[in-house]
């Protein structure tokens, strides 16, 4: 089984903005994989899937973005999945709008989600499908950025990464990281 874990914050004000595009892309992976019951299980809400024939547990932690450690170790516990199986989507500062890039284990580069499952899985090897959202304009905050939702064109590079980032996921499932680098990054 592979735990697939989109990052964000709950609630309606959230819902969409950059610092969510792990949420956007776990909706669009789940109603791809029919997963269409979700529960809430371990402080996240969870829904079960398959992709590729792979059967799939796909996540939303509730806990907000900076404590997403806590739910995502109780889901490995509950469910016997090795960090290994984890696929964690998040956004990206540091990757141009549009664009995505996979990779496996790796720092957390100051975002606080990684920083937190990191710390509680006791590893750093795990997948990540990363989604670029860019630097904010002029001398915009950075938590403003985040917690924005794309306008216009903007908001179009955000889709792409989202619907290429739930491309991804299943291709790195069949294909392995090599190949899902060789195709996506």
């Amino acid at each position: 089984m592979y735990l697939v874990v989109g990052l964000g914050n709950p609630g309606e004000e959230y819902e969409h903005t950059r610092h969510n595009a792990g949420f956007d892309t776990v909706d669009c992976l789940a109603s791809s994989a029919g997963a269409r019951y979700w529960k809430t299980e371990c402080g996240a809400l969870t829904a079960k899937g398959s992709l590729v024939g792979e059967d799939v547990l796909f996540a939303k932690p509730q806990s907000y973005m900076n404590t997403s450690g806590g739910p995502v170790k109780q889901l490995c516990a509950a469910h016997g999945v090795k960090p290994d199986h984890v696929i964690v989507i998040h956004d990206d500062l540091d990757i141009e709008p549009g664009r995505i890039r996979v990779k496996f284990g790796g720092g957390h580069a100051g975002h606080n989600g990684l920083r937190s499952i990191c710390d509680k899985l006791g590893t750093r090897d795990w997948y990540r499908v990363r989604c670029g959202i860019g630097r904010p304009p002029g001398r915009m905050a950075v938590a403003d950025y985040v917690l924005s939702r794309p306008r216009k064109q903007a908001e179009d590079e955000f889709r792409a990464s989202v619907e290429t980032a739930a491309q991804a996921v299943p291709f790195l499932i069949a294909n392995g990281l090599e190949k899902t680098q060789q195709e996506f990054n």
